[in-house]
């Protein structure tokens, strides 16, 4: 939950997601659906989707890899995440670079992007790798911070050949997208459409259904950020499904139903969640 999901947000649904998949036999005899649902809000579905495969993997083979090497070879799980479990769950002197973990090094020693894993696996002390690759992460996220590192704070700094002024390189641009829905509500049901299995963002969840700007001015203006995109987003009232494909759904229901996080928001702010 924690790839490219701020900490607060994770604290808040880590807890329920457990106690809805307390073990990894649980969450493989789960339906993608159910654990998609369960995931909602979070965004980045293909983290839930793999989470989901990889447990089935494992309780079809009754084990889970201790090395990097095999932990890699489970979907959804690359470099870094095997090298983190592997370290902090089975005490092996592997190496993690992620964002944090990269801004110190490419201070620290100077090096490239392409350096910095060379450095992280020259740096790793073998006794209590798991603790040491910890506290690189947390001394990003907390000391060597992007824009305003907090160098007096620094327990390296004497080491530091940059002392702070390394870049951590140029932000991605951001797009920006306007879009328009239409939500219906009647007899305590909403009307929705659900993604198609190929798209390429959200496959099979669930939103409501999309339209073209009308004439008239909005019943509900927001923005919701996708990955790299702004969006502007418009919401029309309607008051039937106006040739649009989906169906009804009972708004006692949407709680099981895996829902596009920005779906949430609007039905959070007619209080029909």
């Amino acid at each position: 939950m924690l790839q490219q999901t701020r900490v607060a947000v994770v604290q808040e649904r880590y807890p329920a997601f457990l106690q809805r998949f307390p073990n990894v036999e649980r969450l493989a005899a789960a339906k993608l659906p159910e654990v998609l649902a369960a995931w909602s809000g979070l965004g980045y579905y293909r983290r839930a989707r793999a989470l989901h495969a990889a447990a089935r993997r494992l309780a079809k083979h009754g084990g889970f890899p201790r090395t990097a090497t095999a932990l890699a070879t489970l979907p959804g799980i690359g470099r870094y995440t095997a090298g983190a479990i592997a370290s902090i769950a089975f005490d092996q002197p592997c190496a993690v670079v992620d964002g944090n973990v990269e801004r110190v090094l490419a201070r620290l020693f100077q090096v490239r992007k392409q350096g910095v894993w060379r450095a992280a696996e020259e740096l790793m002390q073998p006794r209590r790798p798991g603790d040491f690759n910890q506290a690189m992460m947390e001394l990003g996220a907390t000391v060597c911070l992007p824009q305003t590192p907090r160098c007096n704070r620094c327990p390296v700094f004497a080491w530091c050949r940059t002392r702070g002024t390394g870049t951590s390189g140029a932000r991605p641009l951001r797009r920006k997208k306007s879009v328009a829905y239409m939500l219906t509500v009647r007899d305590r049901s909403v009307f929705l459409a659900r993604r198609e299995d190929h798209k390429s963002l959200m496959p099979g969840m669930w939103e409501l259904p999309q339209m073209r700007p009308s004439a008239g001015a909005p019943a509900l203006r927001l923005r919701h950020a996708i990955t790299n995109t702004d969006y502007q987003v418009s919401v029309y009232l309607a008051t039937g499904a106006n040739g649009a494909a989906g169906r009804w759904i009972k708004l006692a229901e949407l709680e099981r139903l895996p829902l596009t996080g920005l779906t949430q928001k609007i039905l959070r702010r007619y209080d029909l969640i």
